[in-house]
């Protein structure tokens, strides 16, 4: 292994060969490295070649920290640990039990990818049992050397962690951090079926209290503006939450619904500074039709319980 240093790199994966949409970060410990989000299997190959960019292969990574097991981050993992046994996954309890057996998620991935499931994300492969380290959060985890505390962070998905590692103050945040890609500004991903906006808020507060110096986002890379970081993505999930209650309102048709908010998330991304390469790379990170579908979901859920003047409040 020729890598060396503390702070964690950054694996581009080049998702469909689009630089700056899904990052691994590669976090140093004693006799290797530990992979935060190794991404879907589709990436493999990119993967395989960032670590021997940087000195790297196989047998020198000690184990894999999954923020949360959707596809463009956990998709690969059953590979890995099937590949290389031994190879520990780090996961949230909820998730832990669908990596074991993940029928029932690759049936609902199907569901909203339909044919495009292989190209977009490759094979996924049960996690052996044995392998799997299940969390809840509040872990201080000590892996090789590195001391690595852990935080439930719903919101995004209901099986979602947040790392930090103590000796860098960095703190891995996967999707609840948001999508900030080169070119454009930060925006949340709400994909069907978990969002929480309150919960989400919480994990906001979570994250801040750690009091890292630099944020890793899945999507993409490592930020070290933390406090503005967290800040404006508040704000932002907040008008983002609103924008699709008042759009319900409306009464409009699905199709019509998601026409209007691809339109709006693209305006309110320009309106913020964004490039138009930099949305297009961004909705290969997280596209607008599934947040549409997430946040729809998240009112009409709360309709059910609370009636329909829950879409005259506020989001949280």
């Amino acid at each position: 292994m020729h890598y060396t240093g503390r702070m964690a790199r950054t694996i581009d994966l080049h998702f469909l060969g689009t630089p700056g949409v899904i990052a691994t970060a590669v976090v140093p410990c004693d006799g290797g490295v530990l992979l935060v989000d190794p991404g879907p299997s589709s990436c493999l190959p990119a993967l395989t070649e960032g670590l021997r960019g940087i000195g790297l292969a196989w047998p020198d990574v000690r184990g894999l920290l999954l923020t949360h097991i959707h596809l463009d981050h956990a998709g690969a993992s059953g590979t890995l640990a099937q590949r290389w046994p031994g190879m520990p996954v780090y996961v949230h309890a909820i998730g832990a039990r669908h990596l074991a057996q993940p029928e029932r998620l690759v049936a609902s991935a199907t569901r909203l990818y339909g044919d495009d499931m292989a190209r977009l994300w490759g094979e996924f492969l049960a996690v052996p049992a044995d392998a799997l380290r299940p969390l809840t959060g509040g872990e201080a985890l000590a892996l090789h050397g590195r001391a690595i505390d852990v935080a439930y962070t719903p919101g995004h998905a209901v099986h979602h962690v947040s790392y930090f590692d103590r000796t860098t103050r960095t703190a891995f945040v996967g999707d609840t951090a948001g999508v900030r890609v080169e070119g454009a500004p930060v925006f949340a991903a709400t994909p069907p079926p978990d969002i929480d906006i309150a919960a989400w808020l919480a994990s906001l507060d979570t994250i801040a209290a750690w009091g890292p110096s630099s944020l890793f986002l899945t999507h993409f890379g490592a930020y070290d503006d933390p406090d503005r970081h967290v800040a404006q993505f508040r704000d932002t999930l907040v008008q983002a939450a609103t924008a699709a209650r008042d759009l319900l309102r409306t009464g409009g048709d699905d199709a019509s619904l998601v026409t209007q908010w691809q339109a709006w998330q693209r305006d309110d991304l320009r309106a913020r500074g964004g490039l138009d390469a930099a949305i297009r790379s961004a909705e290969s990170a997280a596209p607008f039709d599934q947040i549409w579908q997430g946040l729809a979901r998240y009112w009409r859920k709360r309709v059910e319980k609370d009636g329909p003047g829950v879409l005259h409040t506020p989001p949280a």
